[in-house]
């Protein structure tokens, strides 16, 4: 989301504006919260930047979100963003309540939801304060709207590591931000501007982009906890077995062999976060930037289960859900329905498994089917099916694969 209408070629006359002292940059950083966002902090844009991020994109560790690739050059060079950039103000945004209960706590198996998605959009609901911290940099530091872009987690910025430099937390083994304010429960928006303003300190005087787990010490809970094994090595995630990505990013087939390590996780999943002792000391957020949608978590699978385009698109409106669509949620919940071993789902997934339109719906409710030991039932539709994908998971039921 940027703040700047028209092209970022040659940097006009305001960019050689400094902030205007500590005062004058104390007064923004006031401002900025009373905004709405629970923590503002300043990084300096240094010359050049190890990359870790290259290591990473080498090792394919990135799946198939190809846009990392192509974007790998401006999230390592500020400048290629906006020309002449000499600062990143970095904003965080709580969202732990103590109001989002993991439903396994009331004794009932149900679905689970990624805590942030419990919430409208926040890409959508922080957007509007980023506008008004754009005015507040020409109103108290004169600037243009060419002399600033503003991004919540959308843009080619790099934004764990540059709030990491502000000080706002530190990367963690689960490859976080942890903040000892706000634990691992931060939204990021960020904002590249060629106002030069004063650095705050990170957590360590000597910042290294490569250093992860500052104040972990031996702690590896969030390693050890991890249902699929998705560190590489401590602060390094491969996409590839995350179930955050297999169950979000991911718009195809869920590998079989991740399947149960996802649990009764329908849409991302906390378990790194959730784990780290570091929360003790979260602090509730206040919330003026989200809108909280807590009734989401109360959905059944049943419901989930049955829903047609027009309810998903009812249920789900506004929500970060939306994006995934009627059939990739459908497909996250034959998984967790084969997981749960719900008896009670099983006509919805033979209904799904024998006559869903999207052959990546029936693929996963065949799986599910088999997880309930109902495999029998699908005889007659196996023997009319005619897609590649989902006569592979017969194929692999039939032969006995796990």
């Amino acid at each position: 989301m940027s703040a700047i209408p028209g092209s970022a070629g040659v940097p006009p006359a305001s960019a050689e504006k400094r902030a205007g002292g500590p005062r004058s940059q104390e007064q923004l950083r006031r401002r900025l919260e009373a905004l709405g966002f629970d923590d503002v902090r300043f990084a300096s844009i240094p010359d050049d930047r190890p990359a870790p991020l290259r290591d990473w994109l080498a090792a394919g560790m990135h799946a198939d979100m190809q846009w990392m690739e192509r974007t790998a050059d401006k999230r390592l060079n500020p400048a290629m963003v906006l020309p002449g950039a000499r600062s990143v103000i970095m904003l965080g945004v709580s969202y732990w309540s103590e109001k989002i209960r993991d439903p396994r706590s009331a004794g009932r198996p149900s679905p689970l939801w990624a805590r942030y998605a419990l919430h409208d959009d926040y890409h959508d609901t922080i957007k509007p304060a980023l506008i008004a911290a754009g005015r507040l940099l020409e109103e108290l530091h004169g600037a243009t709207s060419q002399d600033y872009r503003y991004y919540v987690d959308t843009g080619p910025v790099l934004e764990r590591g540059w709030a990491a430099r502000a000080g706002l937390g530190f990367t963690g083994k689960n490859a976080m931000l942890i903040s000892r304010r706000h634990g691992n429960w931060l939204f990021l928006a960020s904002i590249l501007t060629r106002i030069e303003f004063a650095p705050d300190e990170p957590v360590r005087n000597k910042f290294r982009e490569r250093d992860v787990g500052l104040l972990c010490g031996r702690c590896t809970r969030c390693l050890d906890a991890c249902p699929t094994g998705a560190f590489a090595a401590p602060g390094v995630v491969d996409a590839r077995r995350c179930i955050s990505y297999q169950t979000i990013e991911n718009k195809g087939v869920i590998p079989r062999e991740l399947r149960a390590g996802i649990g009764n996780r329908i849409y991302g999943c906390d378990v790194c976060l959730e784990v780290c002792p570091w929360n003790r000391f979260a602090r509730e957020g206040r919330q003026m930037l989200l809108s909280a949608r807590y009734d989401l978590a109360g959905l059944t699978l049943a419901e989930i289960l049955a829903l047609t385009r027009e309810r998903f698109a009812e249920v789900f409106r506004g929500t970060p859900i939306k994006r995934l669509k009627l059939v990739g949620l459908l497909r996250n919940a034959c998984v967790v329905a084969g997981n749960l071993r719900d008896e009670s789902a099983l006509p919805q997934l033979i209904a799904l498994a024998t006559s869903h339109e999207s052959a990546l719906v029936r693929a996963h409710a065949v799986w599910a089917v088999f997880r309930l030991g109902a495999g029998a039932q699908l005889a007659e539709a196996a023997r009319g099916e005619h897609d590649v994908g989902v006569l592979a998971e017969y194929a692999a039921e039939q032969g006995g694969a796990a």
